[in-house]
């Protein structure tokens, strides 16, 4: 059968980068991929596959950097737990959009929420030697299994579907009870199937990692983008988004300018550390690096030794975005509501040619349509064609995106991302979907 991209040119591509199989592919090795169909071709892909910002970047972060570099900070190197205007506008941003109370001096920038997780997973494998694992509420974010690998810390898993409600406690604390897990992480809304875990929810993790002792690392790249709850991202007013915070001292709350501001260019986020987690001891971090304190060791021993501080004119950039924001200059959620807007389309048009969302419910209700989305395909026979013989299918009608296995997933589909899909893709990517259909539902 004939199909948009020659089989052979994704097939001598995928020979040439080593990828034998999809189920293992990393997002930049399907990505490689596309780029070289792409320019052996001449025709354009739908690019579902990288979570990249679609919207232009915030013009307050764009003037303020710009402001910064003619000050001439690119000649001096920023204080390594971040400089006091920016640690002072996060602590107000978490006060005005979640209503937690953090101190300036725990906000430390990191150079993306990839580099914090880094810098936690690494520092949090490290307080007890008993605790070297880390419990990953799938499906997730696959880079965040390759730090773990990195690091050689050993992993646990779950998917979050399986266990949502009275469910999460028991399957909680059946990791958390063998005395081994020093920290879990989430992303909330969840990256890929955008489930959002609720206060409830969020109140188990809560207790349950106070009873037990575990940090809990909370991700909020894309805070307030569960765009079914109207009312979220008006500063220092209710509704605000739910947040473990709100129920342990033991946790790490990840706040990136990459997909609420559009800045995922120049690297920058920022780890707000609880107040008693910040200022804990402990004797082993005090043996080995002569610094007992957790806020301490993070900033001056893990950030130090990893980038040196987080560039001088970004955090002026960050400063900014979050002011314009608390300030309620920047209503930065209508901006990003965009994508809910692609995503809401897409999932329309697969649904129209014989495609499934494979995680379609939240609990009770239908999943949000926001940045990331999942989708699967039936094959004649009544059973899920599996994930990477999909995406390898996908790739001969010119759509990416990446497997959900590699998400820990245990459902078979592909994860797809909204954010740089244009209008004028639309009418090619239902044609595409159109003929997909047609050839394998006979």
């Amino acid at each position: 059968m004939n199909t948009p991209i020659d089989k052979n040119i994704i097939d001598k591509t995928l020979a040439e980068l080593e990828i034998t199989d999809l189920n293992k592919a990393s997002i930049r090795q399907v990505g490689a991929v596309v780029a070289n169909a792409e320019k052996e071709t001449g025709k354009e892909f739908i690019h579902f596959e990288m979570g990249i910002p679609g919207i232009p970047p915030a013009k307050v972060g764009i003037e303020a950097q710009c402001a910064a570099l003619q000050k001439g900070v690119a000649a001096k190197y920023p204080n390594i737990e971040g400089i006091t205007d920016l640690k002072t506008e996060a602590s107000r941003f978490v006060k005005a959009f979640l209503n937690t109370d953090i101190p300036a001096k725990n906000c430390i920038p990191t150079s993306g929420a990839m580099q914090g997780t880094f810098a936690s997973f690494l520092l949090c494998t490290q307080l007890d030697s008993k605790k070297d694992t880390i419990l990953y509420v799938d499906p997730g974010f696959p880079v965040q299994k390759m730090q773990a690998q990195v690091i050689g810390a050993k992993q646990a898993s779950f998917d979050l579907s399986d266990y949502r409600a009275e469910k999460l406690g028991p399957k909680l604390e059946s990791y958390f009870a063998q005395g081994n897990i020093a920290c879990m992480i989430y992303s909330n809304p969840n990256n890929p199937s955008w489930m959002c875990l609720t206060d409830s929810e969020l109140k188990t993790i809560g207790e349950l990692a106070t009873k037990y002792d575990v940090i809990v690392i909370e991700d909020l790249a894309y805070l307030t983008m569960d765009f079914r709850r109207d009312g979220l991202g008006t500063p220092f007013a209710a509704p605000y988004p739910v947040t473990v915070s709100r129920y342990t001292d033991n946790y790490i709350m990840m706040l990136s300018a990459s997909k609420i501001f559009s800045y995922a260019g120049e690297r920058i986020a920022i780890a707000c550390i609880a107040d008693k987690l910040f200022k804990r001891s402990y004797e082993t971090l005090q043996k080995r690096y002569s610094i007992s304190r957790f806020g301490a060791c993070y900033a001056y021993n893990m950030l130090y030794t990893m980038s040196s501080g987080v560039t001088h004119s970004a955090q002026c950039a960050m400063a900014a975005m979050m002011k314009a924001a608390s300030d309620g200059a920047f209503n930065f959620r209508e901006e990003i509501r965009e994508y809910a807007r692609r995503t809401n389309i897409i999932k329309k048009l697969m649904l129209e040619n014989g495609f499934h969302i494979t995680y379609d419910k939240d609990l009770d209700e239908p999943v949000s349509d926001g940045f990331f989305f999942t989708f699967g395909y039936k094959l004649p026979n009544g059973e899920d064609m599996e994930g990477g013989e999909f995406l390898h299918e996908l790739l001969y009608y010119g759509i990416s995106g990446i497997v959900l296995s590699t998400t820990g997933s245990t459902r078979q589909g592909i994860r797809g991302c909204s954010s740089n899909i244009r209008n004028d893709q639309f009418p090619i990517l239902e044609e595409r979907l159109k003929q997909f259909n047609q050839d394998h539902s006979k």
